[in-house]
């Protein structure tokens, strides 16, 4: 550990982080930008405070600005909440600034706190409560074995292409369902023949295909029960269930300065139409950008309201009989389905947030 600092002064200063696995490098900067003092701690919680005192003896510190909030600076800038700072998440340095400055972990640091001052990374470090950063790893979880199970399923799918005509004639065609079953009951006998090996092959990714699929129950077991109690209202609403529930609550608490209203909750799930004007053409065109995450789960619950609402089914053939699309007619139902959730939402991550308090 080790610092290296100019005069105390009594000025509001802020403090970037150049964050990495194991050292954290600091450096601190007063109001008019000038540079106060260099700060390398240890990734721990003695290292954190040591590197709160530091910046204590400076000044008054306004910010901090924190590279990788979601990586290597997860634990500092939860620390840094905890103890009422604000913590604003930096990019890192794109490459013109960096051929300009050169880069090392000083320059880095700084480069984070002068983009605090000068007002070009704004967004907060995510602070969600204990109930949110549950179901964000029970999300992650659950992702992993989706996209594995998919990838097993692919795989069983490719093999039975090529499997020699007797066996690919006892699989060919049946249902994902029936094809793991069927596959699961293989036997390869011994020793291992193009066919013996083959069935083995199947046998071992429909055994990982039935193990993913339980661990995914699990966890959609445990999603219900995390958003049952922390947003009840949501998870009833129509076509929102644990997953999507789980999914929107996260995204709003990652991004709570987007809530202050319906319009930047909108902006924020990527279902605001853009203005593409020119001329005498007045149209807008589709938001490309926002959480896509959250966007497909607004997506899902439109779908699912398209099959069970007859509201949003009337909705869908009077907007195609003035000439929209069926794609047009569903990015509209996602924007009103937006308006609804966000008022959900609204009332109800005030209870994660006296939580957090």
């Amino acid at each position: 550990m080790r610092h290296a600092s100019g005069a105390s002064t009594s000025f509001d200063i802020i403090v970037g982080v150049d964050t990495h696995k194991d050292v954290h490098v600091a450096v601190a900067i007063d109001h008019l930008g000038r540079n106060l003092g260099l700060y390398e701690l240890n990734v721990s919680n003695c290292g954190y405070r040591a590197l709160e005192m530091w910046a204590q003896t400076l000044g008054r510190v306004t910010a901090f600005g924190v590279e990788g909030t979601g990586a290597y600076g997860a634990g500092l800038a939860r620390y840094l909440q905890d103890q009422g700072y604000v913590v604003v998440e930096v990019s890192r340095p794109d490459r013109a600034a960096r051929r300009k400055r050169g880069k090392s972990d000083p320059i880095d640091a700084e480069m984070a706190a002068r983009a605090v001052l000068a007002g070009t990374a704004t967004g907060l470090a995510k602070a969600g409560s204990e109930s949110i950063e549950v179901l964000r790893t029970l999300k992650l979880t659950r992702s992993s074995a989706l996209k594995a199970r998919t990838q097993a399923m692919n795989q069983i799918k490719a093999l039975v292409v090529t499997a020699p005509a007797r066996l690919r004639a006892s699989l060919d065609g049946l249902s994902s369902d029936r094809l793991v079953r069927r596959c699961g009951r293989l036997r390869p006998a011994r020793p291992l023949t193009a066919t013996s090996a083959m069935k083995q092959a199947l046998h071992l990714l429909a055994q990982r295909w039935i193990r993913l699929t339980a661990e995914m129950t699990a966890i959609e077991a445990d999603l219900e029960r995390v958003t049952s109690t922390v947003a009840p209202e949501l998870v009833e609403a129509l076509g929102v269930g644990p997953v999507v529930a789980a999914t929107l609550l996260v995204t709003a608490s990652d991004q709570p300065q987007r809530l202050t209203s319906e319009a930047g909750f909108a902006a924020l799930c990527g279902v605001s139409p853009i203005p593409a004007s020119s001329g005498k053409t007045n149209r807008h065109r589709l938001n490309r950008g926002g959480d896509r995450q959250a966007n497909s789960a607004l997506h899902r619950i439109v779908i699912v309201r398209l099959r069970y609402d007859q509201r949003t089914r009337a909705y869908m053939e009077r907007r195609i009989g003035e000439g929209l699309s069926k794609l047009e007619v569903i990015r509209c139902l996602k924007r009103y389905v937006a308006r609804e959730v966000f008022a959900l939402l609204k009332s109800q991550m005030r209870a994660p947030a006296q939580e957090t308090a």
